[in-house]
């Protein structure tokens, strides 16, 4: 199959189908078709494989947060993988788990959701967990559900910012004391009342949940509710160049002491959200050089493509070249790109590390980019196309870090 047939012009929504390779390898499928736009990549064993290893370490409930990446070629690889939990942000992620999954178990864990949605997930959908922050939020669940008595009540309970790389304690989350007021009231009415909090994404401080967990079991207390569901949600960090998490099993031990302090009664859940940790590795992006100034190189994808994250964010992605012609001899350097747009603001200032022979034409394989990629694609200024694939090889080894390499670019 030709790259032309195999271009994607919508990009609101991540692709729906992966060209399987014919050749396992993702260098000798870009050499063979030579595509003149961005190429993902998509590992489906290793996105099954991260999942089974998860579901294995964590001792409860995975859930995996749909949002991080709604490939239907994800889902099911991670289905594969044992997953049948999907934490559900909007009435779209509803319809697309459902559409795939008939028998799957849908929470819906955004805190604020219109009427609409939340009578849709529950009449047509099967959703009978919501979770809320507010008051006005669980008079909206009563009211949209009929006064449904089988539901189950979670709690959103807001966090102090603490040193996660992306902060999220500004959006949601109830205060002690309102959490406590709000676990009382759902207790009254549901079948199963739980409470929630999210320490922050790519958190690499174990320490993190076991403090998270010491403020739930306060609000417990005081609350004085036997909670069916503790949900730790998400966060768990993966490896970056600049970024080199502690051991996974730090992350549950962490979760085991926390809990084992909060005496929850014997039939209590435990429930996490995972996204990035089981998704990240398992999809990549090629990118075509178009041109190099310097320490420049001008890419056919950026910031309002899959590098979202490496614009204002400033992530760092590990990188390998793909030599349009002859061997690299190069040694490594520090570059920083330019996207394809017209707008300034295209620009990722890395460093990202390649041999310093790169020149125009040649492809650039960026990994980690099955969180937080190819869902957060525009179509600005007419750069919407994207070619999709499914490999069979393994991640490479990445090239990590140069001594002495500069830490931004311009």
């Amino acid at each position: 199959m030709s790259v032309a047939h195999t271009r994607i012009r919508s990009p609101r929504h991540c692709p729906a189908e992966a060209v399987p390779l014919s050749s396992s390898s993702v260098a000798a499928a870009i050499l063979a078709r030579r595509p003149d736009v961005p190429v993902l990549c998509l590992r489906p064993a290793v996105a099954a494989a991260a999942a089974d290893r998860f579901i294995r370490a964590f001792p409860g409930q995975v859930l995996y947060a749909v949002k991080c990446n709604p490939d239907p070629a994800v889902l099911r690889a991670l289905a594969d993988g044992g997953i049948r939990h999907f934490d559900a942000a909007s009435i779209g992620e509803v319809r697309l788990v459902r559409g795939l999954f008939p028998s799957a178990a849908i929470h819906f864990m955004h805190p604020v959701k219109s009427r609409p949605a939340i009578r849709e997930a529950y009449l047509r959908h099967g959703v009978r967990d919501f979770v809320l922050d507010s008051a006005a939020e669980l008079s909206k669940i009563a009211d949209e559900t009929g006064g449904a008595r089988d539901l189950g009540l979670i709690v959103r309970l807001g966090m102090a910012p603490g040193h996660a790389r992306l902060d999220l304690s500004g959006k949601f989350g109830a205060t002690a004391g309102e959490a406590a007021a709000l676990l009382r009231a759902c207790a009254a009415g549901a079948e199963r009342v739980g409470l929630c909090f999210h320490v922050g994404s790519q958190c690499c401080d174990p320490s993190a949940w076991e403090q998270a967990l010491a403020l739930a079991g306060d609000v417990v207390r005081q609350a004085g509710v036997a909670l069916d569901i503790m949900d730790v949600g998400g966060g768990f960090p993966v490896a970056y160049p600049d970024m080199r998490p502690p051991p996974p099993e730090l992350f549950m031990a962490a979760i085991a002491r926390g809990v084992a302090g909060m005496d929850l009664p014997r039939t209590c859940a435990l429930w996490c959200e995972p996204g990035r940790a089981l998704v990240a590795a398992a999809q990549s992006l090629v990118v075509q050089v178009q041109a190099r100034r310097g320490a420049m190189l001008y890419i056919n994808d950026g910031v309002y493509g899959c590098l979202s994250d490496a614009g204002a964010l400033g992530f760092r992605y590990p990188c390998r070249l793909i030599k349009a012609r002859g061997q690299s001899r190069g040694r490594p350097a520090a570059f920083g790109f330019f996207g394809p747009t017209c707008d300034s603001l295209d620009r990722m200032r890395g460093p990202f590390l390649l041999p310093d022979d790169v020149a125009e034409g040649d492809w650039i394989e960026i990994g980690q980019l099955g969180a937080y990629g190819a869902c957060l694609r525009t179509g600005f200024n007419g750069f919407g196309d994207v070619v999709a694939i499914e490999a069979g090889d393994c991640p490479p080894e990445w090239p990590d870090t140069v001594p002495g390499a500069p830490r931004a670019i311009g």
